[in-house]
């Protein structure tokens, strides 16, 4: 069941993604209708190739979608995402999401800092002094800015984790995407990755995350299962949700 009467920040209306190729069309998203709420963590599970990347694909903008409408309440506006051009499209995406991959995904010749000084200046949303300054308050809140100035082949996997969520937060984003973030980690690095997440949940972030992991169903404030494209709706969400946080940790 979609919250719309709660306090939607993303919605997704009547999605459907088709792949054309020689052999014809494929359908990845089904008519997808979701709701994303403020302040919830979201989790969007299923096996690979059931359509979760390309479910975040929507409502970050990244691809285009088939057809249906991906509206994001923002500012006091409503926008429709996909009527954005290119380069609104891509300032959007740099104030109002930070995006978590599964491959860390930094920048090898950038030291810690500079990558995660890169989205502020990119964004222009900070001065150079400022940007630097920031990115070592997020670097120590990840507990990695005594490794400011290394290059990440000298951290660990699971530290290089960190930097992206530090990286992913640069432009204070409400909204943080995460794909597969902890997959690659071993579960003592993926628990105190989610233990990061929750606590910013708890701070008044909204994290959708997608993972192949049912295991981690009872981390989430709510989860939605999705298979061959198709979206199943196993869970509302709740302020409890957030309570249960933290427990059995």
């Amino acid at each position: 069941m979609t919250q719309t009467q709660l306090n939607p920040l993303i919605e997704l209306r009547d999605v459907v993604k088709n792949y054309k190729s020689e052999a014809g069309v494929f359908p990845a998203l089904k008519t997808i209708n979701l709701s994303i709420e403020r302040g919830e963590f979201l989790g969007i599970i299923g096996k690979s190739g059931a359509g979760k990347s390309t479910l975040l694909n929507m409502f970050t903008g990244v691809d285009e979608l088939t057809s249906g409408e991906v509206i994001v309440h923002t500012n006091g506006e409503s926008i429709s995402l996909h009527t954005l051009s290119e380069n609104d499209l891509a300032l959007w995406r740099g104030r109002t999401m930070g995006v978590i991959y599964q491959s860390f995904q930094l920048l090898p010749m950038l030291t810690l800092v500079q990558n995660v000084m890169m989205p502020m200046d990119m964004s222009g949303l900070y001065h150079p002094r400022k940007s630097r300054e920031r990115a070592i308050e997020l670097l120590d809140m990840v507990e990695l800015s005594e490794h400011a100035h290394k290059l990440p082949a000298y951290i660990s996997g699971g530290q290089q984790q960190r930097v992206a969520i530090a990286r992913a937060l640069a432009n204070d984003p409400p909204v943080i995407v995460a794909d597969e973030p902890t997959g690659s980690l071993d579960s003592l690095t993926a628990d105190h990755i989610f233990q990061l997440f929750e606590r910013l949940v708890q701070s008044g972030r909204t994290i959708v995350m997608v993972t192949h992991d049912k295991g981690l169903m009872p981390r989430f404030s709510r989860h939605v299962e999705i298979a061959d494209g198709e979206l199943f709706h196993n869970d509302s969400f709740s302020p409890r949700g957030k309570a249960r946080m933290g427990e059995g940790q």
